[in-house]
């Protein structure tokens, strides 16, 4: 079940909106980041409701729709770490989450950060931006899962890389999103240059096509 949570937007201005997907093992604090984030609030429990939320905030004298898709970990054995076609169409970004506390949830996001790349060129031409997050920061004494393993699993993923509390602070949080929001931004332009000169090309072969047969 999917729930959508909606702002509305004022002000005619043009609107910038993004959609975000966070993934991750069960107990991660995915929801917490996702409300640490819309609200500034910690909350340390939650139901198990996957929710779609819209959230809109005001960046550099734009404005930016953040959707944010805080989904659930399928239960089947034989599914983990699955992302489906729909999510991976939806998504402009990803959110990978871990607990620092929890290797097993450090081999799931390794599963889905794969699953991600491994979707180029198929049902996400172009890759979309990911992030790799390390959560439960303020828990450090219970740490099975090293910062330098979380970096060397992004590096390796070409992903972003953050080791955060939620729990913690706002701050942290709200650097996730907006370094997915401009890796986002950048995909885009990057994609509409390469649309144009795909476009320039096309166009310069249809002259001289026609020149030849002239």
């Amino acid at each position: 079940m999917v729930v959508q949570h909606n702002k509305a937007m004022e002000g005619g201005q043009q609107k910038v909106e993004v959609n975000i997907l966070l993934l991750g093992a069960e107990s991660v604090g995915k929801s917490a980041l996702t409300v640490r984030f819309l609200t500034r609030r910690f909350i340390g429990e939650y139901g198990n409701i996957e929710s779609i939320y819209s959230h809109n905030d005001k960046i550099d004298g734009r404005e930016i729709c953040f959707n944010v898709w805080d989904s659930l970990c399928p239960q089947n054995g034989e599914v983990t770490g699955h992302i489906s076609d729909r999510q991976l169409q939806w998504a402009d970004g990803f959110i990978l989450v871990y607990s620092i506390c929890d290797c097993a949830s450090f081999s799931l996001v390794a599963q889905q950060a794969r699953r991600i790349r491994q979707a180029k060129g198929t049902k996400c031409p172009g890759a979309p931006p990911v992030i790799i997050v390390g959560n439960k920061r303020d828990l450090r004494h219970r740490r099975t899962v090293s910062s330098e393993d979380g970096r060397m699993l992004a590096l390796s993923n070409d992903c972003g890389f953050f080791e955060i509390s939620a729990a913690e602070t706002y701050h942290g949080v709200l650097l996730v999103f907006h370094e997915l929001l401009d890796l986002i931004r950048e995909a885009r332009t990057h994609k509409k240059g390469a649309a144009g000169i795909k476009g320039i090309v096309r166009s310069m072969s249809a002259v001289f096509g026609r020149k030849r047969t002239e």
